[in-house]
């Protein structure tokens, strides 16, 4: 089994998440009391939030990239970034490591190709939604992607920071994004990615009709497959 590098922490609430999925995932797999080989480095999300606040990305990306690197050192055989909006930089982590780095939007990408689908609704931070360098990821795998209009996109972020990563669920926040998502579905959307790792802790697949892409999920799955795949070869 490969030791997977977790770089957390934003928010760890979400990490938690991470880190039950995975070792459930393990256990599924291989029975017993088997759990993953994994090293998880928390960073301080206050600092990270004012980072991005301040539009100080390359900042944050050189500290996550000194995270990579202590993951490495404490030899992790490959690295998951347990965000999606700090993929935004994820060519710091990249380029600071020699070891793989499992890209959260790809993970979902293939899920999404996995269900014959070609369009989604898009729901994260504003950062997400409203900047491309995610939306592209998911474009390069023929993925049409949508957004809701401003407005929306401020009450879901605002729900996010303000609630979800303080572990707050609130049911009125849910209806917010039960009605956001519906919209989208009337734009046309084929299925709903949850761009932002939190937001598995508000909405929930039997909250919708349509196929709804946990993206914290997703990224701890295809972390297990790649830990194990060499005991699945042999």
């Amino acid at each position: 089994m490969k030791t997977i590098g977790l770089i957390g922490g934003m928010s760890w609430e979400s990490s938690l998440a991470y880190y039950q999925t995975i070792n459930e995932e393990v256990k599924k797999r291989l029975g017993g009391l088997h759990s993953a080989k994994c090293i998880l480095h928390s960073v301080d999300f206050a600092e990270v939030e004012r980072f991005q606040r301040e539009g100080e990305w390359e900042k944050a990306g050189v500290i996550l990239g000194e995270v990579a690197q202590s993951l490495e050192k404490g030899r992790a055989d490959f690295i998951l970034l347990c965000t999606n909006t700090m993929h935004k930089v994820i060519h710091h982590i990249e380029d600071a490591v020699n070891i793989p780095v499992l890209h959260i939007a790809d993970a979902t990408a293939n899920e999404i190709r996995g269900e014959g689908l070609s369009k989604v609704g898009l729901l994260g931070t504003t950062y997400t939604m409203e900047q491309d360098f995610y939306r592209k990821r998911l474009n390069a795998h023929g993925i049409d992607v949508i957004v809701p209009p401003s407005p929306q996109r401020k009450a879901i972020n605002r729900i996010i920071y303000e609630e979800l990563c303080l572990g707050v669920i609130q049911p009125s926040s849910k209806q917010q994004y039960e009605l956001v998502i519906q919209e989208l579905v009337d734009q046309g959307a084929e299925g709903i990615v949850l761009g932002c790792t939190e937001i598995g802790l508000l909405i929930k697949q039997e909250d919708i009709a349509i196929p709804l892409f946990d993206t914290a999920l997703i990224h701890a799955v295809e972390a297990v497959k790649e830990a194990l795949n060499a005991n699945e070869r042999a």
